[in-house]
């Protein structure tokens, strides 16, 4: 469907998901990097370096399914208008700059799908949600921090029992390397899947408005401008959520460093091959509380851990009102 719309507005609603991807960067930067610094494996700078590396470096390592998802299963590509993508956009930045000053790891995916979902729906109802891809985000909001909190679990009762003859000078200096190698994976899979989302959205508005010919695909240069603001979002940091993931939730070591950063990598991973919007927030939280409970349940700070879950379950509803809100206001004009 070509919806008419002035060159001028267009490059400014891209700029807008530029934006919304920037923000996605700076919010979720603790994802990547807060066990290693937390840790003091790296110090706060060059940790942001590292993980707006790895963020950008997800363009040659993985694909665009979570892209395409986004773009044409979550609304009918064809009912998506610039109202929508306006709505959208504004419903996940407004509750990502909510949740970053308040430094609450809430997931900045969930808050974009929320958005697009609400302003979507105020659009043309509920007939224009597409179920499936719907459907799998919202499973994955409660498989992706159960997953994770498993497998991180699993990574810690088990190399415990490898190591367990080893000095703890040798192991810590070996837990010390992979713990480097774990979050430079989580930190390439963390831009594999959230910088996707911004370009499912730019692809469907460019659909929408007549400017993407053929079938629909996302175009090399929306690729390369999200992975790039992304990054640049990264690198400015986001250090009170940090402060939340690294050292609230419970106390890590290289080792528990490392299981957690090798759970949510393996989680973030796993959802990008399957074309699932996950939330990296909620796959490495989850990872985190699976490290400090293998150790012991009291290891966990679970006033903190209800407080972040609460976030999540609010995320969608939250950001979709806030969406269909500005859907509404555009109508106006």
């Amino acid at each position: 469907m070509d919806h008419s719309l002035a060159l001028p507005l267009l490059i400014g609603l891209v700029l807008l998901a530029l934006a919304f991807d920037f923000l996605n960067g700076l919010h979720d930067a603790a994802n990547a990097i807060a066990t290693v610094v937390a840790t003091r494996l790296l110090s706060p700078v060059a940790a942001v370096l590292f993980a707006a590396a790895g963020n950008f470096a997800a363009y040659w390592f993985v694909g665009l399914h979570v892209a395409e998802t986004v773009g044409k299963g979550i609304i009918d590509k064809d009912a998506v208008t610039p109202a929508v993508v306006f709505g959208a956009l504004v419903g996940a930045m407004f509750w990502n700059v909510v949740t970053w000053v308040k430094g609450i790891p809430s997931s900045s995916s969930h808050a974009l799908i929320g958005g697009l979902l609400g302003a979507g729906m105020a659009h043309g109802g509920f007939a224009v949600v597409e179920s499936s891809g719907t459907t799998k985000t919202v499973i994955a909001i409660v498989a992706s921090p159960m997953i994770g909190f498993a497998i991180a679990m699993l990574l810690m009762l088990a190399t415990s029992w490898l190591f367990q003859g080893i000095s703890p000078r040798g192991s810590n200096r070996t837990f010390r390397g992979l713990h480097l190698l774990s979050s430079a994976a989580y930190s390439i899979s963390h831009g594999g899947n959230d910088a996707q989302k911004t370009m499912g959205i730019i692809a469907v508005l460019l659909y929408s408005t007549g400017h993407l010919t053929g079938d629909f695909h996302v175009p090399e240069w929306v690729v390369l401008s999200c992975y790039t603001a992304i990054a640049l979002g990264t690198l400015s940091g986001g250090w009170k959520i940090i402060k939340t993931m690294g050292t609230r939730l419970t106390k890590l070591n290289h080792h528990s460093g490392f299981c957690a950063s090798t759970a949510g990598s393996c989680v973030v991973f796993g959802a990008s091959a399957l074309g699932i919007p996950v939330s990296t927030t909620h796959a490495i939280t989850g990872s985190v509380v699976g490290t400090g409970a293998a150790r012991r349940a009291s290891a966990v700070r679970w006033s903190v851990a209800s407080r972040v879950i609460v976030a999540w379950v609010i995320t969608i509803p939250a950001s979709a009102a806030v969406g269909a809100l500005f859907y509404a206001i555009t109508r106006l004009f």
